[in-house]
């Protein structure tokens, strides 16, 4: 099936979003146990941590992490959200400067100004976009950043988003409360796939949905270790408490050239695969054997992929044995954790 699709559903209960590109899954969206990434707490500093710069806070789910305080008193308010995941057993990761996101506007309370996303270039439009954005924010101190998919669309429906994300941006700062509480929820899959996913793309909301365009297969094979690669190749994906290690697997070809293009074909689908699988922290890669002039090539294919993904991702580079490493933020539960 060509094209792009957005399946809205259930699995075990969960609510859940997939996105399917040429009848491939290329997104998973699933809600989870824990506050997901975009929550805001009013929450108490509890105590800070000598050597790494940060405060443990006090909120209605629990320890948060706040790092680089300056100024925090113990015992102290403030406003805080959370920006990923936690491992099992540690505090929610969160920061200080807080983003009220939907579709198309970004407001931020912290950071005054009208920015327009750099990937929109023609000059017409981002006049355009900036007389909206004018118009809409007036003389409001806060800080307003158009997205990349306003590009093109209706001039009301940015305005009305705009204007959404402004309430929601007072409603939380005006806040007259003086207890840890939490003061806006994070987005639920079905909400982020509308907000994210906005190439255009089928909608599919019927019940089953999972079913009927392949979405459960595609969850048996992100659910194991073994990934395929054109060629016949395969990577293996496997987590340990440390590391995320993945071994890739030049398959039945012998030649010459098989380490180097199971390896392409390995960066060119990592993203994808560790996207789905809610991957993240430090990634070990164990690649097939290839001559290092083909080491450029190789990371060339990487940061292609990864430019294009959502969660952010640092290349860090190659280790004395010939691994290559990435850091990823942890943006997503692990689908090995949701899902039993």
């Amino acid at each position: 099936m060509k094209g792009r699709t957005i399946v809205l559903d259930h699995i075990e209960g969960r609510e859940a979003a997939a996105l399917m590109v040429d009848g491939k899954l290329d997104d998973l969206l699933i809600a989870g146990d824990a506050p997901p990434p975009g929550t805001i707490y009013r929450a108490r500093a509890d105590r800070p941590v000598k050597g790494q710069g940060g405060m443990f806070l006090s909120t209605p789910d629990g320890p948060a992490f706040l790092r680089q305080i300056k100024g925090l008193a113990p015992g102290a308010l403030l406003l805080v959200q959370v920006t990923g995941y936690a491992e099992p057993g540690k505090a929610l990761p969160v920061t200080d400067r807080v983003l009220f996101k939907g579709r198309y506007a970004i407001v931020t309370p912290d950071a005054p100004g009208l920015n327009i996303s750099r990937s929109i270039r023609d000059e017409d439009e981002r006049d355009r976009l900036l007389e909206i954005a004018h118009e809409q924010m007036g003389e409001c101190p806060y800080g307003l950043i158009l997205r990349s998919c306003c590009l093109g669309a209706d001039a009301d429906e940015i305005a009305e988003d705009i204007n959404a994300m402004l309430a929601q941006a007072e409603q939380v700062l005006n806040d007259p409360g003086t207890e840890a509480e939490t003061l806006g929820e994070g987005d639920n899959p079905h909400i982020l796939a509308w907000r994210d996913w906005t190439d255009p793309a089928d909608i599919v909301t019927e019940a089953g949905g999972f079913e009927m365009h392949g979405v459960l297969d595609a969850l048996d094979v992100a659910r194991g270790i073994a990934e395929p690669l054109a060629g016949g190749g395969h990577m293996y994906v496997e987590t340990t408490r440390a590391l995320v290690a993945i071994d890739v697997n030049t398959g039945p070809d012998s030649s010459l050239a098989a380490g180097t293009k199971a390896n392409i074909a390995c960066a060119k689908q990592l993203a994808r695969a560790l996207r789905v699988r809610g991957l993240g922290g430090q990634i070990t890669l164990d690649l097939a054997p290839m001559p290092k002039k083909d080491r450029r090539g190789f990371e060339q294919a990487l940061r292609a992929a990864f430019k294009a993904d959502p969660v952010e991702t640092a290349l860090v580079g190659w280790t004395p044995l010939g691994h290559f490493e990435l850091q990823r933020k942890r943006g997503r539960l692990p689908l090995s954790e949701v899902l039993k």
